[in-house]
């Protein structure tokens, strides 16, 4: 009786702690493998074996030693040490209060108020009723924008019509990357990860003066319909991965990408980050939160220089004479050509040269002597005009940069290359070109990464890598009165190329420069000096070089692209011989998932007439 007694408490431990013990055991391993604590911890499954890694590089983040591989052991960590008393700035409530929040709700702890002043501080300046996506669209000056970019506004409470969202906060992330790497060196960088990659906080209207002022982006803001709790556990989010280090790549771990692990922290189960596969682009994840119905309502806001340029293109052709003039100088703004015109369209005039007069002296940095007095003038002359009122903004365009297609591109095609037939397919991972549907994307623009081409001769069945496309990039923007931006290209990768004797495959290099000019609404014309470096030991001196011109039409619509024209190379190194090409070709849009696609080239090489043709459909995914 005397052990009964003694054992009957350890044995009544077994019957009833033992299945405690191991169910929370149970809850703990579940609670470490949910995805919403993988999205909190940015857990990813490890490409190869089992397992996950976080995609923070920044051992402040973990609470565990192990925290970096194990989601079980931070969240072990993480529930003992929000467990813990005390409070202040480094109690781990305070430091990490989205995962707080959750681990309470999930195992029903205590939520016990906590004093976080540095945390509660940051909330209240912030003043977040509401979150907006805003994209920036695409800038192919900059390598950092080719593709476009994104953040988060923190919209305060609209009190009243006249609250500004301009003095709004807002999140984003980008590549922390000195002020002196140059454009070349950012992107090498960027693609390998060289970078970090940090979360910060900015106003509103700075972010305006950079991508609208400055880079003449447009912005469109979509109004999140996140639930006030939502808001909050983004905002908690946000404080976590303040300042804390992810590496940047480019075009995977990128601006896009890290919103939207924001956006699935906020509403777990949305899984946007689950549609990101090979590349993170930010036209489309703003796609992937459309359809999601995470976007209550868009907003337009056309960029200084779609601004100016629209309020120029509305003046009759000679008045846009008259606005050139005065803006360089030529003729005062109270000259009598200028008095001479009716009211209202003389106080369009002054109103669109005023305009491009404060435009440029913001984006090009004219000297303030020059454009200070000259602004005054105009001033002066339409306080004179009553009546009338000022410019309209530019319309809001038909198609959205998130409606445009989509940027997976497959191809098959039949063709001839001389009297030999060949099957063609193709991939492109990213991103647009000039013949593609435009609507959504910027006319005249060309960006292309790693897009591969082979053909099956059917003549042999053999099987041949025509061309790998590393970098393309083109841009054509017309030239007028008022503009003159400079029409450029770059690309690198590797080919076939004629060697006199055999087509080999070249690694090769290309770039240009030169001008393009508008022939109406959807047409233009350009021409192009170009540099074209190819690298083989078929070569007779292992590279060749070819100053050359590229000169033709361009024509995009929503239904019909056709781009046409001559190029010629004259080859200076290894062999001295002009390539000479006469070339065609079209795309036919079948909305925004098919095109039908057919090009012709004519070529002169080596002396040798030879003719290639191939037609085919393009899908969009």
């Amino acid at each position: 009786m005397g052990k009964l007694l003694r054992f009957g408490p350890t044995i009544l431990w077994l019957f009833t702690g033992l299945p405690l013990q191991a169910h929370a055991q149970t809850t703990i391993n579940s609670l470490s493998l949910n995805p919403a604590w993988l999205t909190l911890i940015h857990y990813q499954p490890n490409t190869f074996g089992s397992g996950f890694t976080s995609q923070a590089d920044d051992p402040a983040f973990f609470i565990s030693r192990q925290g970096k591989t194990s989601p079980k052991a931070e969240l072990n960590a993480t529930l003992e040490a929000i467990q813990q008393p005390g409070e202040g700035n480094r109690h781990a409530r305070c430091r990490f209060p989205a995962r707080d929040t959750w681990l309470r709700e999930q195992l029903e702890l205590s939520k016990s108020p906590i004093s976080c002043p540095d945390y509660e501080a940051w909330t209240d300046t912030l003043n977040t009723e509401s979150i907006t996506l805003v994209f920036a669209a695409s800038y192919l000056n900059s390598p950092s924008s080719m593709f476009g970019h994104t953040f988060l506004r923190l919209d305060p409470p609209q009190e009243d019509e006249q609250t500004s969202l301009l003095l709004a906060n807002t999140i984003s992330y980008a590549a922390d990357a000195p002020e002196q790497d140059n454009e070349l060196l950012f992107i090498y960088q960027g693609v390998f990860g060289g970078y970090p990659g940090t979360t910060t906080v900015q106003p509103y209207y700075e972010k305006i003066r950079l991508y609208s002022d400055i880079e003449h982006r447009d912005l469109w803001e979509y109004e999140l319909n996140l639930t006030k709790q939502e808001v909050d556990s983004m905002l908690a989010h946000a404080w976590e991965i303040q300042g804390r280090n992810f590496d940047y790549f480019f075009f995977d771990e990128n601006c896009a990408y890290r919103l939207l692990a924001l956006i699935d922290a906020a509403r777990p189960g949305t899984e946007l980050l689950e549609q990101v596969t090979t590349h993170a682009i930010p036209s489309d994840t703003v796609r992937w939160a459309v359809d999601k119905d995470l976007v209550a309502n868009v907003h337009y806001r056309p960029s200084t220089a779609t601004s100016v340029a629209y309020s120029l293109s509305n003046l009759p052709r000679d008045h846009q004479g008259l606005a050139a003039a005065i803006a360089n100088g030529d003729i005062a703004p109270n000259n009598e050509r200028v008095q001479s015109l009716a009211p209202k369209k003389k106080a369009n005039l002054l109103d669109a040269t005023y305009d491009y007069v404060r435009y440029r002296s913001e984006a090009d940095d004219w000297p303030t002597d020059i454009a200070a007095p000259l602004s005054h003038a105009l001033l002066l002359e339409r306080s004179k005009i009553d009546g009338v009122a000022p410019p309209k903004l530019p319309p809001e365009p038909r198609v959205r940069d998130d409606q445009g297609h989509d940027t997976f591109r497959v191809s098959l095609s039949a063709g001839q290359l001389a009297h030999r037939e060949f099957t063609q397919l193709t991939f492109r991972p990213a991103y647009h070109d000039v013949l593609d549907p435009p609507a959504g994307y910027r006319s005249g623009a060309q960006l292309q990464f790693f897009r591969l081409d082979a053909r099956l001769y059917r003549d042999n069945d053999e099987l041949q890598l025509e061309q790998l496309t590393g970098l393309e990039i083109r841009s054509l923007s017309p030239r007028n009165a008022f503009f003159s931006p400079l029409s450029w290209q770059v690309g690198f990768g590797g080919r076939r190329t004629d060697n006199g004797n055999k087509r080999v495959f070249a690694p090769y290099l290309e770039g240009g420069a030169g001008g393009s000019w508008s022939l109406g609404q959807q047409t233009q014309a350009f021409a192009i000096a170009t540099a074209d470096l190819e690298i083989d030991d078929d070569l007779r001196r292992g590279y060749d070089a070819a100053p050359g011109a590229d000169i033709g039409l361009l024509h995009q619509n929503n239904y019909f692209s056709f781009s046409g024209g001559v190029k010629t190379k004259a080859w200076i190194v290894s062999s001295q011989h002009r390539q000479d090409q006469l070339y065609a070709r079209a795309n036919w849009h079948i909305g925004r998932e098919f095109s039908l696609f057919a090009e012709f080239t004519r070529e002169d090489h080596y002396d040798r007439y030879q003719s290639t043709w191939q037609a085919g459909l393009h899908a969009y995914f």
